[in-house]
């Protein structure tokens, strides 16, 4: 049975309403998990990130647990507590952010062996551009090192490059870490406004022919209201209907990967998965927040 991991930073959600706050947990590759998880009919999807001793680390591991993770590989820092981050949608559903991560336990993901030793039980090894942004510089070589020697081993990497500029101390280190990532990836999950502004592609045929030039042809380049393309191009264009209605796009595009890849560990080819991706993504964005209630989704 296939095993899938997702490597990242999962983060408590304040979100405000005219009737105060409520927390919730996300975070782009928690978001992803919880999504395959919901939708893989045979295996397991675990998680790993590095969380506090704190409530709301608690919290996380509660929801975790109940979304049917495997959570062996979250570890526990005492002098680090979980992330925060508090978010606001514009009439549109688009949204606004307020970040407390400096302080990350995540932060601390792969500077110990013990980090490493949950990659080699995974089949594919879903992170983004945001997992690798948040790690400190030695931990992050040691990490792609690490890929590409399971890569080689018969292991997949799947990636979403997932641009966040405050993330990074500058466009040039993104690029080259985003760039080694991408030549490391054998799923590619992109979102087609994140590579023009990394990469300066100047329209979404550049970018498919960038990436298509590393080899990568498995996986969809994401488009958001306009439906993903295949990139491979041996795989027909189809045609995809918006959402009916936009309240929030907190996790569109993690919906979508999550889809996608649970939908290939279920046996289904690349047409299907974006077909898969794209009907979960056009429901989520119709809900608050980034993990929707199960049922909306059955």
């Amino acid at each position: 049975m296939m095993r899938i991991l997702c490597i990242g930073e999962a983060m408590a959600e304040i979100r405000g309403d005219s009737a105060g706050f409520a927390v919730g947990f996300a975070g782009d590759t928690f978001n992803t998990a919880v999504y395959c998880r919901r939708l893989l009919r045979q295996g397991s999807v675990g998680y790993q990130t590095r969380i506090g001793m704190d409530p709301l680390s608690e919290g996380f591991l509660r929801l975790a647990r109940a979304e049917g993770l495997d959570i062996s590989a979250v570890g526990r820092e005492t002098a680090h507590n979980i992330g925060i981050y508090s978010v606001e949608t514009d009439p549109q559903g688009e949204r606004s952010f307020a970040y407390w991560r400096s302080m990350s336990a995540a932060r601390q993901l792969f500077r110990t062996p013990g980090d490493f030793a949950a990659l080699e039980t995974a089949d594919i090894l879903y992170l983004s551009g945001i997992t690798l942004a948040i790690l400190e510089d030695r931990a992050r070589e040691a990490l792609l090192a690490r890929l590409a020697a399971l890569r080689s081993a018969g292991r997949r990497v799947a990636f979403d490059s997932n641009y966040r500029p405050a993330l990074w101390p500058d466009a040039d280190t993104a690029r080259r870490v985003i760039g080694q990532a991408w030549g490391l990836a054998d799923i590619g999950l992109p979102s087609v406004d994140d590579e023009m502004a990394l990469f300066g592609d100047a329209d979404e045929a550049a970018t498919l022919q960038r990436l298509r030039g590393l080899g990568l042809r498995q996986g969809a380049l994401k488009r958001a209201a306009l439906g993903p393309v295949p990139l491979d191009p041996a795989i027909a264009v189809s045609r995809f209907a918006p959402a009916e209605e936009v309240r929030d796009t907190t996790a569109a595009g993690d919906s979508f990967n999550g889809a996608f890849l649970a939908t290939l560990a279920n046996g289904a080819g690349a047409a299907e998965a974006m077909a898969a991706g794209h009907a979960l993504a056009s429901i989520v964005v119709t809900h608050p927040g980034a993990i929707v209630p199960t049922p909306a989704i059955d």
